[in-house]
């Protein structure tokens, strides 16, 4: 199943990222946030781990990339995360590609239904000849700090 939903994923999202900064609606502003998002670096298998504080936060970032790019901004050393008080954040891998940038550069919606967190994200065609390269994509991003979920699932919408 967890294969069938990386093929999935593959085959829905574009080579092409339209942009690195996380553009939702409003009120999706307020419930959930891209912190960083890239291409390379996560894990080989899809999977998720609610970071706790910010020590895990940059433990999980180091050990998954030498070269982060948060979201809306260049690479910095001087850039400072403050880990929020007020809202968990979610580490998800999405495991294994053969071709493209899988990257997530938006966030529609999220909901918890039967203890599964529901991450909506928009479907993106793919176009042409891609470049044969393997890439472990992962997205760090923030749901409101009452949502009890065990496992997350990606859903694509147009």
């Amino acid at each position: 199943m967890a294969k069938l939903l990386i093929l999935c994923f593959a085959a829905l999202i574009s080579c092409t990222s339209t942009g690195r900064s996380s553009r939702m609606s409003s009120g999706m502003q307020a419930e959930t946030e891209i912190i960083v998002s890239e291409s390379q670096g996560g894990a080989e298998k899809a999977g998720f781990i609610i970071l706790k504080n910010e020590a895990e936060y940059r433990k999980a970032l180091e050990s998954n990339s030498s070269q982060l790019i948060v979201e809306g901004s260049e690479p910095s050393p001087s850039k400072v995360f403050k880990f929020p008080a007020d809202k968990k954040v979610v580490l998800y891998n999405l495991g294994t590609f053969r071709s493209g940038d899988h990257r997530i550069t938006k966030i529609k919606n999220v909901s918890v239904k039967n203890k599964v967190l529901y991450v909506e994200v928009p479907y993106v065609e793919h176009g042409g000849m891609e470049i044969q390269v393997i890439s472990n994509p992962y997205v760090v991003f923030t749901v409101p700090l009452h949502y009890n979920f065990t496992s997350v699932e990606l859903k694509f919408s147009k």
